[in-house]
């Protein structure tokens, strides 16, 4: 029977032959798109190299015989410490195919991370991607008692590369007999992977993922989005996430290319080189591309740049839904995308055809903004815990709708608490557990089998899930009254000044926020205003500067009630960043770290 949503459409069904282990997907991809298509890309010295599927099948296998070979036993962790790479994917199966368990960290997280989790992995072996990332790690390395063994994807002086460990390997029937059978020995059951989730409220946990869970995750979140083999896909988000990592799975099932993008850095141009159908994102990527396209407005002079302009208030007022969208309207937008979009849509390479958001909610406005321009932005939802996608806007199903996440996947059962909002779930994409940590495991999911995910969230008229805050983060100000300060953030960042915030207030009498400005949007409004800028530190004190975001802040009080509403606030002259330990490598902002950098700031704005 076809299960339907409110608006009466049926469901997508799971893709109906989907390996049962995440090595499978190897082979079958070999087998339906051809031994020479390419499944890898990367840029080598300015130029893309690419890895045929022939060739990864050979690789992975030469290196799983090399770990058999080093005494890595089914169970055994191998940890991986790189940016995305075609060696990273082929480290993963290899791992994966001869029962170990591949760990990935982030090549970003703070040193205490770093030493938290390999001491409580313990790997045998740790692969990392050069010198710069060794050096992170090698004093850790050398103080375990395991005295894991340590191999480089690129060359690092005293160390074994990825290829010194290929070419050792002695290829014969024996040692062939003796990976088939590693192979055969893989249940679909067994630990494929622990993740170290990002830690927002303290100590990492090891989220112990199956090759079931990881599949599952393609079997039933893929059919969304329904795209032939012949896509190209451009990636930049950390493999080291589940996110990126479950996408790259769905793309080898589906039978696209992967190409890794250089760095940050040039994500748009080699986006523009490679020319996408489609890619995944997050939002602060998506909120940095929209902020480049209106610099680039700013700087048109006359008639171009009303025109500019005139495109871009009338896509915020586009209805992704396509129903409010009337005659008159579509006439305009189709001139707006003949003079301005189509531009925009070329920097993109000229054949992307979506783009899919995860990893935290998306500001409705860049919805419809996009979905206006012909690029429309999917978003989804999941936890590390969940494998991780369990709902998402469906491009098969036509649902797209700002603000958000979509349809739940049938991989999942959902169920809100009626208490508290929170969002529970069970069924085959929730893990295994934590590892080595059962007491947490029982926490999280309870004696019927459901997740408990620590988000609050309700279904709108339509049946789509949104999102409407996160359990450890609502605060009660002192007269009782709750504010959740995520739905607070994530309308105030719509503003075009404002970059980052964190609303505070617990306990007090009001709630009140530290803001990160926009610097570039905001030296251009200091430009238009005639106001010389100097430096951050010294235009956030600029009394002129400081009136225009307290206007701002007025303009989006607007949208809140009254024990909402941001009373006073701070503006703060630099960026949170990954290194300082205040956001996390898919960007969530660590509130008590935040707190703990800006306490003299919070105070004085709670100060008598």
């Amino acid at each position: 029977m076809e299960k339907k949503t409110k608006k009466g459409k049926a469901a997508v069904q799971p893709f109906p032959d989907i390996p049962s282990r995440t090595f499978d997907l190897l082979p079958r991809f070999v087998e339906k798109f051809g031994k020479k298509k390419v499944m890898f890309s990367c840029k080598v010295d300015g130029a893309w190299k690419k890895y045929i599927s022939r060739d990864i099948v050979k690789m992975t296998d030469t290196i799983s015989q090399g770990l058999i070979g080093l005494g890595v036993g089914k169970g055994d962790r191998v940890a991986v410490v790189s940016n995305n790479c075609p060696q990273w994917n082929m480290v993963d199966f290899a791992v994966q195919q001869i029962g170990a368990i591949l760990v990935p960290i982030y090549p970003t997280v703070r040193q205490s991370d770093f030493d938290y989790i390999l001491n409580h992995a313990e790997p045998k072996i740790v692969f990392v991607e050069g010198s710069l990332l060794h050096n992170k790690v090698k004093d850790i390395l050398a103080a375990m008692p395991t005295h894991p063994k340590e191999f480089a994807f690129n060359p690092v002086v005293g160390m074994m590369t990825l290829r010194g460990l290929m070419v050792s390997v002695k290829i014969d029937k024996k040692s062939l007999a003796a990976l088939q059978a590693r192979k055969d020995d893989v249940d679909p059951e067994d630990v494929a992977t622990i993740i170290y989730t990002s830690g927002t409220l303290g100590t990492p946990k090891g989220v112990m993922l199956t090759h079931n869970n990881l599949m599952s995750c393609v079997a039933h979140y893929g059919p969304h989005y329904p795209v032939p083999s012949s896509h190209k896909v451009v990636s930049f988000l950390p493999l080291s996430h589940i996110y990126e990592r479950s996408v790259l799975y769905t793309h080898l099932y589906l039978g696209n290319s992967t190409y890794y993008v250089e760095n940050f850095g040039t994500i748009i141009r080699d986006i523009a080189d490679v020319r996408p159908e489609h890619f995944t994102t997050v939002p602060r990527v998506i909120e940095k591309v929209y902020n480049g396209i209106i610099r680039k407005g700013e700087k048109l002079k006359g008639l171009k740049r009303r025109i500019f302009y005139w495109a871009f208030q009338l896509a915020e007022r586009y209805d992704e839904t396509g129903v409010k969208n009337g005659r008159a309207y579509r006439f305009k937008l189709y001139w707006a995308n003949r003079l301005v979009f189509k531009d925009v849509r070329k920097a993109f390479g000229g054949r992307l055809e979506f783009i899919i958001s995860g990893g935290a909610s998306l500001q409705p406005r860049l919805v419809r903004l996009f979905a206006a321009m012909n690029i429309p932005i999917v978003e989804g939802y999941g936890l590390t815990e969940t494998s991780p996608v369990i709902a998402t806007n469906s491009l098969a199903l036509g649902i797209i709708k700002a603000g958000t996440v979509g349809v739940p996947c049938s991989s999942v059962q959902f169920k809100i608490d009626p208490e508290s909002g929170e969002i529970l779930v069970k069924g085959s994409a929730v893990m295994k557990g934590y590892y080595k940590n059962e007491e947490q495991t029982k926490i999280a999911i309870d004696e019927e089998g459901y997740f408990h995910t620590g988000d609050i969230g309700e279904f709108d008229e339509d049946g789509l899930l949104k999102i409407t805050g996160r359990m450890k983060e609502i605060f009660k100000d002192s007269m009782g009254k709750y504010i959740s300060p995520a739905l607070i953030e994530g309308k105030f960042t719509e503003s075009p000044l404002i970059s980052m915030m964190m609303v505070v207030g617990e306990n007090q009498k009001f709630a009140a926020a530290l803001i990160v400005p926009n610097f570039e949007n905001l030296k251009t409004w200091c430009e238009e205003n005639h106001i010389p800028y100097t430096t951050n530190t010294e235009m956030i004190q600029n009394k002129e500067v400081n009136d225009r975001f307290r206007k701002e802040v007025d303009k989006y009080n607007k949208f809140f009630g009254d024990f909402e509403k941001v009373k006073r606030f701070e503006l703060v002259d630099r960026e949170w960043t990954i290194d300082e330990g205040e956001v996390t490598p898919s960007l969530k902002i660590r509130r008590k770290i935040i707190a703990e950098h800006f306490k003299d700031l919070i105070d004085g704005m709670f100060a008598e």
